[in-house]
């Protein structure tokens, strides 16, 4: 089965001059990960190239894997992260208070994962409804009592969704809005379900911070455009939707969260303002984008010499997490196991298979104690905190932390 194909044309505007600034070279499914040496052998990779639409700005993936491919079978989950439960009871402390929020009204999240975050409504009284494509994931939200339909979202979804329960005075959808092959279509079907005094209310990660900040390893296959203000006012102007509000958040290395309200022609001032600062800052220009392409490339070199450097002094190296974000780096870098022998993370998801491309095993954490490394390098950065944090007898006992972006350092 043929599970890749590329477009031709901007997925938001349908324009032609799209722009490739950024190959990260072939690639495999940055969640796809091997159960045993066996499947080493035909695992697939495919172009990890990133474009520029000169015509609305959206920055993207030209390359499409099959959504059935990469969703319907899923091994991240929301609920394994102190740093996300945190961020879950605020953000819908936040919600319910802007939105006035009683038992009478209906909070839809798509794609709602474990329904970490809709257990946060629902213990404030709030009705709550997930839309989940990971049937598995799925399961462990239903398991909770969080209703949940098995579905990908789209506009019959929406249609599905509205008629068996009714409009929706908030609809949510964190990080995945990046997700889809058709953003248009998905903001239409949250139209769709949207009450007539409710908000949308989406999280993405920002590409401000993306450029800034060198975040290259938030590139992978799942993650098909990366959204600039600018790209988003275009995007919402398509599809009727104004931009009442935006909201920068540090989650995920910094992110967006935007409020749309069902209206026409109208964007907030300071919505309109933080698009004239990304046009002086340039992030909606390719000159700009091309210079990070080369400072992804020097920061590559910075952080493969800092590993040879390391090894070459008999220095033991691990790594702390097996997030999408790392394979793409440990990919990208020709990080194998001669530089990484393993690395460790939370989910048992995860715990005993092998990383994408690199092959390198994923241990239980408990392992860092067991073996004591000296240097750990923080494959799951954006969760940095939390991880020293938890590993404070591993650095109490003499082990260091190796930060990969945006230039490897020790800390």
């Amino acid at each position: 089965m043929n599970i890749h194909h590329k477009r031709e044309k901007c997925r938001a505007c349908g324009g032609s001059r799209v722009r490739r600034f950024l190959a990260l070279g072939p690639t495999p499914l940055a969640n796809g990960f091997l159960k045993n040496a066996d499947e080493f052998k035909t695992e697939r990779s495919y172009p990890l190239d990133v474009y520029f639409c000169e015509t609305c700005s959206l920055v993207q993936l030209l390359d499409v894997i099959d959504k059935e491919t990469l969703f319907r079978n899923y091994i991240y989950v929301t609920g394994t992260s102190d740093t996300i439960a945190q961020h879950n009871i605020q953000y819908a402390s936040n919600v319910i208070e802007l939105l006035e929020l009683s038992a009478r009204d209906l909070v839809v999240e798509i794609a709602s994962n474990d329904g970490s975050l809709l257990q946060r409504f629902q213990e404030r009284g709030v009705k709550t409804l997930g839309i989940e494509p990971a049937n598995n994931i799925a399961a462990i939200a239903s398991s909770k009592g969080i209703v949940t339909l098995g579905d990908f979202f789209s506009t019959p979804t929406a249609r599905k969704a509205r008629e068996s329960h009714g409009p929706a005075k908030a609809v949510i959808a964190n990080n995945v809005l990046a997700h889809v092959d058709d953003p248009q279509d998905f903001l239409a079907g949250c139209k769709h379900l949207l009450a007539p005094d409710g908000l949308v209310i989406i999280e993405v990660p920002y590409l401000g911070e993306l450029i800034d900040r060198l975040e290259y390893d938030t590139v992978y296959h799942e993650h098909l455009c990366y959204f600039s203000t600018t790209a988003l006012i275009r995007l919402c102007d398509a599809v009727g939707l104004s931009l009442v509000r935006i909201d920068r958040v540090a989650v995920h290395g910094g992110s967006l969260r935007f409020y749309a309200c069902n209206k026409e022609g109208y964007h907030a001032e300071h919505v309109l303002d933080l698009a004239a600062r990304e046009k002086s800052a340039g992030i909606t220009s390719l000159t700009r984008l091309e210079r990070f392409a080369k400072d992804v490339e020097e920061s590559r070199h910075n952080l493969r010499a800092l590993l040879i450097e390391l090894k070459e002094k008999g220095h033991s190296v691990a790594g702390y997490g097996a997030p999408a974000k790392g394979n793409t780096l440990l990919n990208y870098c020709k990080i194998d196991t001669r530089l990484l022998p393993y690395t460790v993370d939370k989910n048992p998801m995860k715990v005993n298979l092998f990383t994408p491309g690199m092959h390198i095993p994923v241990l239980a954490p408990e392992t860092l104690l067991e073996r004591q490394p000296m240097y750990v390098l923080l494959l799951a950065w954006n969760f940095a905190d939390e991880i020293m944090r938890q590993q404070h007898e591993y650095r109490r006992r003499g082990g260091r932390f190796i930060l990969p972006l945006p230039k490897a350092q020790v800390v």
